[in-house]
């Protein structure tokens, strides 16, 4: 498995790597320049004839820094010439000796003195690193959160006007633009949703008073009763827009709701009037968030697993703690799923069923449940049963332990 290093550690090594390069090119010249330095420095003779226990005097003069390669002064005796050929010998051996061992000495606390200096240039390299990407990561940060559907987020970087914050600043502007489109898009939701639900309560106001009417035929009476049944599953349909459009804005003051409660209701309200057996184990599961939302993507689950399952089947709800907080699990013993349709189970207006085939609910259902838990932080998954029917599980973040428990909410009017 290849493993890939992190940008920090990339620009750590690069900087790293220069440093040591440049100390490596700055110890190389410094050995160059003494070498040649040493090399230039002669032997002076004039020091040597005079050393006590030399040649002796010497007749004629002796030039200062003469090398020791060109012939002695005249008026030398054969002993005298060849104790000052020897002396200058020895005395080349010394000065050759003395330059290999100072450019041994300087190569070696060289070298030594460089490894010290690259690992503080590595740390320091390090340290740069950090402060260089600590924009990005901010960047990173805030792009996460809307991720989460926070499109409400800014980086606001501070700073030099760099890259990094021309960067910042045209992210700040995309997220302008897209919390402005999403913001029109649900107030468009919610005011159309509105303004339709006005005639439809005319319509059923009017077939209501045109089925009262005494002297009203049968063939009026039937007609009336299918159009009050398309018009109350046109309201379910506004009802159910008007719920995902408040659903995907942010909550703005979370309360402590205990899911174990709603459930509890929902569930017993659901019993009597239920082909199926509802079943429930729930322990106290305390969340924070909006209560009516909260309850509704309950009522949902209920009503979906109650609607869609088979003549005397079973409908399971379990509520209690999860892995990341408070778990609801709706399971129930419906028609056999297969697993490439559950994903499109949580697209608006999508059904197994073609799209005006079933009258039963508006496909709305599992798309309010979804962004209900996202827009509370969490996360809504469905799996196909063992046995058919499905298997629908909400995880939500748990409410702080200092808050206390309020009472539950009165169920919203309308459906899935």
């Amino acid at each position: 498995m290849t493993h890939r290093w992190t940008v920090r550690a990339r620009l750590t090594a690069l900087y790293g790597s220069l440093f040591v390069l440049a100390g490596a090119a700055l110890l190389g010249i410094t050995y160059l320049l003494l070498q040649q330095a040493l090399g230039d420095q002669l032997i002076d003779r004039q020091l040597v004839f005079r050393a006590e226990g030399a040649i002796g005097p010497v007749s004629g003069p002796v030039a200062a820094s003469v090398p020791a390669t060109l012939p002695l002064p005249e008026g030398l005796t054969p002993d005298q010439r060849t104790a000052a050929l020897g002396r200058l010998q020895l005395a080349e051996t010394l000065q050759q000796d003395f330059r290999d061992r100072t450019l041994t000495t300087l190569l070696q606390r060289g070298a030594m003195a460089l490894g010290a200096v690259a690992l503080v240039g590595i740390w320091l390299g390090w340290l740069a690193a950090g402060r260089t990407l600590r924009p990005i990561q901010q960047i990173t940060a805030t792009a996460r959160r809307v991720a989460d559907r926070s499109l409400h987020e800014r980086i606001a970087l501070t700073g030099p006007r760099d890259e990094l914050k021309q960067l910042a600043d045209t992210f700040d502007d995309m997220l302008e633009r897209l919390d402005a489109s999403f913001d029109s898009q649900r107030r468009f939701v919610a005011n159309a949703s509105h303004e339709l639900r006005t005639p439809l309560a005319i319509n059923r106001t009017l077939l209501e008073v045109a089925l009262s009417r005494p002297d009203a035929p049968p063939a009026l009476h039937q007609l009336g009763g299918t159009l009050l049944e398309v018009n109350a599953r046109h309201e379910r349909l506004i009802d159910g827009l008007l719920v995902l459009a408040s659903s995907e804005q942010t909550i703005a003051d979370p309360a402590p709701v205990d899911l174990a409660d709603v459930a509890g209701r929902l569930v017993e309200g659901a019993c009597p009037g239920a082909a199926v057996a509802v079943t429930l184990d729930a322990a106290p599961a305390v969340v924070a968030g909006d209560a009516v939302l909260l309850e509704r993507l309950t009522q949902n689950l209920v009503a979906n697993a109650v609607a869609y399952n088979r003549p005397a089947g079973r409908v399971a709800v379990t509520v209690g703690p999860g892995p990341s907080g408070v778990r609801l699990t709706v399971a129930n013993t419906g028609p056999p799923i297969a697993a490439y349709e559950v994903p499109g189970l949580f697209e608006p207006f999508r059904r197994l069923t073609d799209r005006v085939g079933s009258a039963r609910g508006t496909g709305l259902g599992l798309s309010i449940v979804r962004s209900v838990a996202r827009a509370h932080g969490g996360e809504a998954t469905a799996a196909p049963g063992p046995d058919g029917g499905l298997t629908v599980t909400v995880d939500l973040p748990a409410a702080p332990v200092s808050r206390a428990r309020p009472a539950s909410p009165a169920a919203p009017p309308g459906g899935p």
